[in-house]
This record gives C-alpha cells, sequence and structure tokens, in this order.
C-alpha cells in the first residue's frame, strides 16, 4: 500500500499510511454522484396512486376501461345526435339491410337498429350503474354492522344472507319482478335487492380484519362511537374490496336485465332493450341476422369490457401484487 487513494482521477496522501489517523479529507460528505452509485430511492407514494400507477400497467385492464368509456359515449351522445328517434317508424325503410343511411339497418316496421341498439346500451348501463349503487348501499351496510359487532349479532345475520344464497337467484328475481311493475326502477330495485349477499359477505370478512388492527384500538381508547370507527375507519380501508366487487356485479346486473328483457320481464314495447331486440329478431335470422347480431355483440362486449377492468382492478388494489 503506497498511502494513496484514487478519487474522481486525484490522488490524496492519507496522514500515515496503516495507521487509524484520518484527515478531514477522508471523512468528507460524500458527494450526489457517490451516493447514487450506492442506492436509488423509490419515491414514496399513496395508496391510491400506486393502485393507479399498477392499473395504468395493465394493458387488458386500460383496454377494457376504454371500450366502456366508447360505450358510454355511445349510449348517451349517441342518440342525441341521431337523426332518428329509436321509436320512430320510417315508412318505405322496412327489413332494410345495412347501408350508409341505416349503418345496422331497420326491423320489420323501419325503425333504425343502430339508434335502438344505442338505447338498449343506455338502458343496460343505467341499471347496471343503479343495481351496483343499491347492492353498495346495503351489502357495506349489513356487512359492516355484522363483521364490527361480531358474536350473536354476526351469527344471526349470516344465517340470513345463507338463506337467501341458497334460492336460486335468477328465479328469484323472477318472482320480484312479477310481483313489481314492468318500468325499469323494477328492474333495479329485483336485482339489487338480490345481488347485495355477496356484497355483504365480502365486506364483513374486511372488517373482521381490520377491527383487530391499531388505528380501531386507538379510536376507542380516545372514546370514539361504533359509527364513527364504521364510516370514518373501516369502511374507507376496505373500499378497496368493495369496488372491485361492485365493478364485477355490474356485468351481472347487465346480462340479467338482457335476460328478463329476452322473455318478456323487461320495459314493455316501443322501449329498445338488449334482450328485447334479440327476442323480437328470433323470426328473422335467416333473412335478416343481423337483427340479433348487433344487440347480440354488444352485450358480449359490454360484458367482457367489465369483467376484464374489474380483473384489472382486483389487482391493482391488491397490496400484495405490488411491484
Amino acid at each position: 500500500m503506497d498511502g494513496t487513494d484514487a478519487n474522481n482521477g486525484k490522488y490524496k496522501k492519507f496522514a500515515k499510511p496503516g495507521s487509524l489517523h484520518l484527515t478531514a479529507e477522508d471523512i468528507a460528505p460524500a458527494t450526489d454522484e457517490e451516493k447514487r452509485q450506492l442506492f436509488m430511492m423509490r419515491e414514496s407514494v399513496t395508496y391510491w396512486k400506486d393502485a393507479y400507477r399498477r392499473f395504468k400497467k395493465n394493458k387488458v385492464a386500460m383496454a377494457s376501461f376504454f371500450v366502456i368509456v366508447f360505450i358510454a359515449m355511445f349510449a348517451f351522445l349517441g342518440p342525441v345526435i341521431s337523426p332518428y328517434a329509436y321509436d320512430q317508424q320510417i315508412r318505405g325503410d322496412e327489413r332494410m339491410a345495412p347501408c350508409y343511411k341505416h349503418p345496422f339497418g331497420t326491423d320489420a316496421i323501419g325503425r333504425d337498429m343502430l339508434v335502438r341498439t344505442m338505447v338498449g346500451a343506455r338502458i343496460s348501463l343505467t341499471v347496471g350503474v343503479f343495481c351496483a349503487l343499491i347492492v353498495v348501499v346495503i351489502g357495506a351496510a349489513y356487512g359492516s354492522i355484522s363483521g364490527y359487532l361480531g358474536g350473536m349479532v354476526d351469527n344471526v345475520m349470516m344465517r340470513v344472507v345463507d338463506m337467501i344464497s341458497i334460492l336460486p337467484l335468477t328465479l328469484y328475481v323472477i318472482l320480484i319482478k312479477v310481483f313489481l311493475d314492468t318500468g325499469l326502477s323494477s328492474i333495479v330495485l329485483a336485482l339489487g335487492t338480490v345481488y347485495w349477499v355477496n356484497m355483504a359477505r365480502v365486506v364483513r370478512g374486511e372488517i373482521l380484519s381490520l377491527k383487530e388492527r391499531d388505528f380501531v384500538l386507538a379510536s376507542l381508547t380516545i372514546g370514539s362511537s361504533a359509527k364513527t370507527i364504521l364510516l370514518r375507519h373501516l369502511i374507507p380501508n376496505a373500499m378497496g374490496p368493495i369496488l372491485v366487487t361492485m365493478t364485477m356485479l355490474i356485468p351481472q346486473a347487465i346480462f340479467m336485465e338482457a335476460f328478463l328483457s329476452f322473455i318478456g320481464l323487461g320495459a314493455q314495447p316501443p322501449i329498445a332493450e338488449w334482450g328485447a331486440m334479440v327476442s323480437d329478431a328470433r323470426n328473422y335470422l335467416r333473412s335478416q341476422p343481423q337483427l340479433s347480431l348487433y344487440p347480440g355483440a354488444c352485450i358480449m362486449i359490454c360484458v367482457l369490457a367489465f369483467n376484464l377492468f374489474g380483473d384489472g382492478l382486483r389487482d391493482a388494489l391488491d397490496p400484495r401484487l405490488k411491484t
């Protein structure tokens, strides 16, 4: 050892080679470049920002999101700019094949299929979103109360959920729908009073896990009420699974609404619904297959897009998948 050391291309002498005595130059703070060579710090982000970053990396989920946005624009802006009404019967244009004037063709009484498909998308999205909101309100309230109180109350409330779960949901929805009117509000109410069961179970499981955390004990120590703990601490921390479950419920509600319309329990004519349009087109499958093709394809694309979007949202909000 010759008592020299390289530092940025220059050599410096130690006080005494082989000794423990150091000069002020030897203990000078490291430069920024030297620090960057040793480690790289990661920018601190919040839970939601980190979830958004992971969601953007999921190409399938992002593509599904843009498809959903396009369907929403197709549903709510399309009928506004269309020159035809969904119930308008155009004389002389009956049973037309797809053309420039009618891109989706017309049905047997001359109604434009494109605008009817747009209105059907509006109805399906409205039913799906409002049904999901009802499910969140009922399921989150029921599940959070059951999970937080625990004990005998939890057992009784969960047995009620089990009793509802063993009933065939499709048959239950049809029975409720039969006793109600045939409007869209009855469809939303019928679906919302059935699909809250899964939401209640998800929320209950999250509340059972979260109520054992230290922040809940701290809230109890300062005298917070059960309502405050649920609304300000537990439910906000369970919003990730709640949002994912709500997103997954929307395609289920859309498909069930189309099924009810297909069997004649949806909104009555002349209102355009995808399921009713497919049902009306059964007699023209050979002569005019597009009458059932377009609404059927819309049902498939919409349900698939929401399912893929929900999968991506679940992956992004799961901290165990953090990368």
